[in-house]
């Protein structure tokens, strides 16, 4: 039941994990701090450049499955070079941008290379590289990676206040090629053709148990949606649940220390503890800590912000570990763009939805709704009972 890194993977998983960060900071956390400089400088509204980065997440969702299937049969190493040459062409657009269309196609530009270039394509890639025993890799770019925003919001801010969002952008792109590229291309190996794959995962095949893939799908999306709301509304939601406003941007602070936290939890019981179990109690997180806001009020912030970041934090991890514990390596990346296309698409909705849900029907539904469905998540993985092999 032990389950060690694979040998030579720690040069692996610390230029995935820094490859990462970039990735994320630099298409994911963007808008939070470019959109409304970009929107001032182009006379068009904030919310046309988010619905720009919500085309970028559906087309991203649209070719995450062909993404995977090319890791599958080429390895990772090419794609995520190729990903950094995408996203560098993104936001080479994006700073040339004068008007609408043009900041609408870099967006476009920029889904491609989330496609190709997130975590669902990094996971694909230590799959193809060491088979079930990736958990651990995957495991441990997260925990890098889980410092993308921490990272990528003050480098924007700083580059955004020194030369511009047109600078910021560029700057982000000069990093993909000077740092991303090399990581990717240097340090991680190719991938072992698929036949020795298939030999070397031969022994280990066992049947995925009845209704697995609409499970996890479920899951991943329901779980997906609710992260997106709370990332867009989270200190919203909680003055709405009475904390003042200090108390509310404190507690939403927290989020990402408790997101890390429960990765080096998840990393230290690793070999102990099977990824199906980590998903189900990752999946109680969110309403449990709801549960404490609506009966201690405002108070209670900073308790739903560490249950509901710890949550969060795990579920990252379990996206890319469980389908690999539940199906094996084979097929890994197609399975895996399967298996989060439904979850990118309602990320892409969720701010939007929420904002409606919390404005309309006030908090209390609100949490209301996004409990039942991290709680509707939990009582499928219970349904999906496997003895799945780590």
């Amino acid at each position: 039941m032990s389950e060690a890194a694979p040998e030579g993977s720690r040069r692996v998983v610390i230029a995935l994990g820094s490859a990462q960060t970039l990735a994320w900071a630099s298409s994911y956390y963007l808008p939070a701090i470019l959109a409304a400089p970009m929107a001032a400088d182009l006379g068009i509204p904030t919310s046309w450049v988010f619905g720009g980065f919500s085309a970028a997440l559906v087309l991203s969702a649209l070719l995450g499955p062909a993404a995977g299937r090319a890791i599958d049969l080429r390895g990772g190493r090419d794609v995520l070079t190729l990903s950094n040459l995408v996203f560098a062409t993104g936001l080479v657009l994006m700073a040339l941008a004068q008007g609408p269309g043009l900041m609408a196609l870099a967006w476009l530009v920029l889904g491609v290379g989330m496609a190709m270039g997130l975590y669902d394509a990094a996971f694909a890639t230590l799959a193809g590289l060491y088979g079930r025993a990736a958990r651990t890799p995957i495991t441990g770019i997260t925990l890098i990676a889980g410092f993308a925003s921490t990272v990528g919001w003050p480098l924007s801010a700083i580059m955004e206040e020194a030369i511009g969002w047109r600078g910021a952008c560029l700057g982000w792109a000069g990093l993909h090629l000077v740092l991303g590229l090399p990581l990717n291309r240097l340090l991680v190996p190719p991938a072992p053709p698929p036949e020795k794959q298939q030999a070397a995962a031969a022994g280990e095949v066992a049947p995925a148990p009845r209704f697995a893939m609409p499970i996890l799908a479920f899951v991943f999306a329901a779980t997906w949606t609710v992260a997106g709301a709370m990332a867009a509304h989270l200190p919203t939601m909680l003055q709405a649940a009475g904390a003042t406003p200090a108390l509310a941007v404190l507690a939403a602070a927290l989020i990402g220390p408790a997101q890390v936290a429960a990765r080096v939890l998840e990393f230290a019981l690793v070999r102990r503890i099977q990824p199906i179990t980590t998903a189900r109690l990752a999946t109680l997180g969110h309403p449990l800590g709801a549960a404490v806001l609506l009966l201690a009020g405002g108070i209670a912030a900073p308790v739903f912000a560490v249950l509901h970041g710890m949550g969060n934090g795990v579920m990252t991890i379990v996206k890319g570990t469980l389908p690999l514990a539940v199906f094996g390596p084979a097929g890994y990346g197609a399975r895996q763009g399967l298996l989060t296309a439904p979850s990118r698409f309602l990320q892409a909705l969720a701010p939007f939805a929420f904002g409606l849900l919390l404005e309309r029907a006030g908090v209390g539904v609100a949490l209301a709704v996004t409990s039942g469905l991290t709680f509707s998540a939990f009582l499928a993985l219970l349904a999906l009972r496997v003895q799945v092999r780590r």
